[in-house]
């Protein structure tokens, strides 16, 4: 499998600016999580005058095998009309995008439909849907590495076009169960705290979507490592958002972390090369079920709780206008030793 070289950054930059922000005119901490922000995006990028470059947006998009089993109420096919959707500007990610400059991509991981040369869509399609894991491994061994090959690919694009922000999302009928099965093996959390509604707002399919997972737990026949747990129940739109972030973090990019999904794909990640961590900021906690415990796991607090349960990556582009306030806060406030304000802290 592709090798990553990610180094946590170096703390020796902290103290100097801690004292850039506390010097701010302004009480001491009276700027709350701006503070932390800034503090924490100045440390990734190494620098007292951190800048936010370019933000780019890829929505990872494939289809799952395991939508078969009706796990959802929404037909596969919606996996390829709303990415009709996304091209036509029309979705929620769409305004969003728009409305925070953010460069927005579309990758065809493995979506159950053929597009047309021309169509305005990346092409890294691994296979036309996943195979079903209640009977057998969503992928095989190879399939998953060319994921994360080709994710990784997605990601170093964005940076050579000068993004040093970069956010995830995904569209894809039934990611939902393979979230909550990657959540449920690898934090230990119990299924049932795993799952949730997904799409289906009245929420009358969690009892068979539970029975559903259960069984293909039960059929698992792997070794439990974090490798086979992606690739048996894993989506190539979620392997590809795990190359992502390894190789936005290895490129010292910060990473915008969406909701429940994106969350376990980062958890992923992190199982796998732990340094990964470092580059996040989490935007929000979403309202799909697990989503706050899977925060709680990785010991994490997000900027927003606006009750999303959306995905596409909505989540995060909400949040990128407070990361960026932080990063105005210590680029355009007066220190007391520029102006002649006396300290009041």
């Amino acid at each position: 499998m592709i090798q990553f070289t990610i180094e946590k950054p170096k703390d020796e930059i902290r103290p100097y600016l801690q004292e850039k922000i506390d010097n701010l005119t302004k009480p001491k901490g009276s700027l709350g999580a701006l503070e932390d922000l800034a503090m924490h995006v100045g440390w990734i990028q190494q620098t007292l005058s951190p800048r936010l470059n370019h933000p780019c947006h890829i929505v990872f998009a494939g289809d799952h095998g395991i939508a078969a089993e009706g796990v959802s109420p929404s037909p596969q096919e919606v996996t390829y009309q709303m990415i009709a959707n996304f091209w036509n500007g029309g979705a929620g990610i769409n305004f969003l995008a728009r409305q925070h400059h953010f460069d927005l991509r579309v990758v065809d991981s493995g979506v159950n439909f053929d597009f047309k040369p021309g169509d305005p869509i990346i092409d890294k399609k691994i296979r036309k849907s996943t195979r079903n894991y209640l009977h057998e491994a969503a992928m095989t061994r190879e399939e998953m590495e060319l994921a994360i090959e080709r994710g990784a690919e997605c990601a170093q694009a964005c940076f050579n076009d000068g993004c040093n922000i970069i956010s995830f999302g995904e569209m894809g009928i039934t990611n939902t169960s393979s979230s909550s099965l990657w959540m449920t093996y690898l934090t230990g959390i119990p299924l049932d705290k795993c799952i949730g509604a997904g799409c289906d707002h009245t929420g009358n399919i969690i009892g068979h979507k539970y029975n559903v997972l259960k069984k293909s737990m039960e059929n698992y026949s792997g070794d439990a490592s974090t490798e086979d747990i992606m690739r048996w129940f894993g989506g190539y739109e979620m392997v590809m958002a795990v190359g992502a972030m390894l190789k936005a973090a290895e490129l010292k990019m910060i990473i915008l972390i969406d909701g429940f999904i994106m969350t376990n794909c980062l958890l992923a990640a992190s199982k796998l090369y732990p340094e990964v961590m470092s580059y996040c900021i989490f935007g929000h906690q979403g309202d799909e079920a697990g989503h706050k415990l899977v925060l709680e796991y990785i010991n994490v607090r997000p900027i927003l709780n606006l009750a999303l349960r959306l995905g596409e990556g909505t989540g995060a582009l909400c949040a990128y206008p407070i990361v960026d306030s932080a990063v105005r806060m210590i680029n355009e406030m007066n220190s007391f030793k520029q102006i002649q304000v006396t300290k009041y802290f």
